[in-house]
């Protein structure tokens, strides 16, 4: 009873386990960011596109073949030479992804690592063929121009190949040592003629400040002449006074004086004595 079981059991297992792995092998995900083309052994490549989702095939006759299209980054380094025969290392970054209705075209003519095959190529001849056309220091001043130029014609090379550019930015650019030597004596150079150019304009600002104060100078002393010749010795006296005035300010608040003599005339003393600051003379 036991053994007509079992080989009722084996005669429907074998048949269902063979229906579930022909289920299983032909089922496939298109995961997110994905797109898959199908190759058919009698047909070649199908030229439809599939989409994200669970699909089916026909076994060993199909295969799905998936490609990511999401934007992924590239870099392209190469050495090449500027318009006035300087060497110029250069690293571009190039972020790329397929044209997802090229997909079957991409697969039968590059296969699968497309970018490996192509952008290495047609970067390093769009590098070389551009940077040939400037200076060296041309590439310093104007590098927003000569990357926009590596990213336009760098596009229309890849659309070729039915590959889009989202974006070519350059990362890394260095010269020859001689060239590099060359502009940092230019640097000082220039440092140094702003330097001497700022001297010589401070030299001229107070040459001009020197002459301003002797006009100032000679103007006052000739008005205190014109004073001195209208108002004769009067302005000399006053002048005088001041200054003892002053003097005698000085003295009378500072704590070592205590003493002041009086002026003695002849051999006998005056009835009134005099400041000696204040004696100015007798007229």
């Amino acid at each position: 009873m036991s053994s007509r079981l079992a080989e009722t059991v084996a005669k429907v297992a074998i048949p269902l386990g063979i229906v579930a792995s022909g289920i299983q092998y032909s089922m496939y995900d298109v995961r997110g960011g994905s797109r898959a083309v199908i190759f058919d052994r009698l047909s070649g490549v199908q030229q439809e596109v599939v989409g994200e989702g669970t699909h089916f095939l026909v076994p060993w006759l199909q295969k799905a073949v998936i490609y990511d299209v999401r934007t992924k980054p590239k870099s392209i380094a190469t050495n090449t030479g500027t318009k006035d025969m300087q060497m110029v290392s250069l690293t571009l970054r190039v972020l790329h992804r397929p044209q997802v209705l090229q997909l079957p075209h991409i697969y039968q003519n590059l296969g699968l690592d497309y970018d490996e095959r192509v952008l290495p190529s047609i970067g390093n001849e769009v590098l070389k063929a551009i940077v040939a056309r400037y200076d060296a220091a041309e590439l310093i001043t104007q590098r927003e121009l000569v990357s926009n130029t590596i990213r336009d014609e760098l596009s229309n090379r890849a659309s070729e190949f039915s590959i889009r550019l989202e974006d070519v930015s350059i990362t890394h650019m260095t010269f020859g040592p001689e060239f590099t030597k060359a502009v940092e004596l230019k640097q000082i150079a220039q440092q140094d003629a702003e330097r001497a150019k700022f001297l010589v304009e401070k030299a001229e600002q107070i040459r001009k400040v020197s002459v301003i104060r002797a006009e100032g100078e000679a103007e006052a002393a000739e008005s205190i002449s014109k004073a001195l010749a209208k108002a004769g010795d009067g302005l000399l006296l006053i002048r005088r006074l001041e200054a003892s005035k002053d003097i005698a300010q000085t003295l009378a608040n500072s704590s070592n004086v205590t003493y002041l003599p009086s002026q003695q005339s002849g051999g006998g003393q005056e009835g009134t004595s005099q400041s000696l600051l204040l004696n100015l003379g007798r007229t």
